[in-house]
């Protein structure tokens, strides 16, 4: 199991913006690609001058699915959010393997 782990630093002038289209846009529409199983956005605890930094994580199975992902539907979801938030954001991306889970 693997993590695609997005960290996204976002101006706090479109903190609440951002973070509603995420919910109610953007993330619907990577599930919806069928890549990945679940998501779950954590707020990165630390004090920024600029900006809050957020940790969006993906859960998938495969790196294929993965590379499926960046070659058929990154580029486009990643525009439209580029483009909605034109410099008013820093993001880089991650890929976690999951080496132990409890099962509680």
């Amino acid at each position: 199991m693997y993590i695609y782990n997005v960290t996204v630093n976002i101006e706090k002038d479109v903190n609440d913006e951002w973070l509603q289209w995420m919910k109610e846009v953007h993330i619907p529409d990577v599930l919806a690609t069928g890549i990945f199983i679940d998501n779950r956005i954590c707020h990165v605890m630390v004090e920024e001058e600029q900006g809050i930094t957020y940790s969006l994580q993906y859960r998938f199975k495969d790196l294929r699915d993965l590379e499926r992902y960046q070659k058929d539907h990154a580029p486009r979801l990643q525009a439209e959010h580029s483009k909605r938030f034109q410099n008013k954001f820093a993001a880089f991306r991650t890929i976690l393997r999951i080496d132990h889970e409890d099962q509680a």
